[in-house]
């Protein structure tokens, strides 16, 4: 006797917010590839082949967002296409904020930091989340990272160690999308 199975459909209402604020197709396609690869999917699967032959061809457009060159990173990286992630990694290099012996990321037009005293300032969700992005890309290479690799990855932790609020945790993004329940029978 077969048990009955039911298959969860998730119907995902798409949340700006879940994605750094950048709403594209290149930035869905660059976390369903991590979702992909992370399963993981070999990079010769149809899926994922199809996925990074559309990422590589985006990755070579100047205007892509810092979010989406930060995910391309570490989807490349996953992928062990080191010349992409080496590549998207030099470009972030080049918008990275370093500041009081870390490195970060913020989105473009974002307002100054506001020096208060007794007040850390915590940036929003989606530049911790877009920093550890790029600090998974620096230490997702094969064979291992490099001692330069370390070096960079060790100020970028700096940052985000530091964004942490006082139970250890982070404020999150995810919170205000919807995602209906899915109940799964097997």
């Amino acid at each position: 006797r077969e048990k009955p199975v039911v298959l969860c459909v998730i119907s995902i209402y798409f949340c700006g917010l879940l994605q750094g604020g950048v709403n594209d197709e290149i930035t869905l396609t660059a976390y369903i590839t991590i979702a992909l690869l992370e399963i993981p999917l070999p990079v010769t699967h149809s899926a994922v082949r199809n996925a990074l032959f559309c990422l590589e061809t985006a990755a070579n457009e100047k205007e892509n967002h810092v979010y989406t060159k930060a995910l391309m990173a570490y989807a490349f990286a996953l992928a062990g296409k080191e010349e992409k992630r080496k590549a998207l990694l030099s470009s972030l290099e080049k918008e990275a904020v370093k500041k009081d012996g870390s490195v970060h990321w913020q989105r473009p037009g974002k307002e100054p930091e506001v020096d208060l005293p007794y007040y850390h300032y915590r940036a929003p969700s989606a530049e911790v989340e877009m920093t550890a992005y790029v600090l998974l890309a620096h230490l997702t290479t094969q064979p291992a990272p490099s001692q330069e690799e370390l070096s960079s990855a060790s100020l970028i932790a700096k940052w985000i160690s530091g964004q942490q609020n006082a139970n250890g945790g982070f404020s999150s993004t995810q919170v205000s999308c919807f995602l209906p329940p899915c109940d799964l029978t097997l």
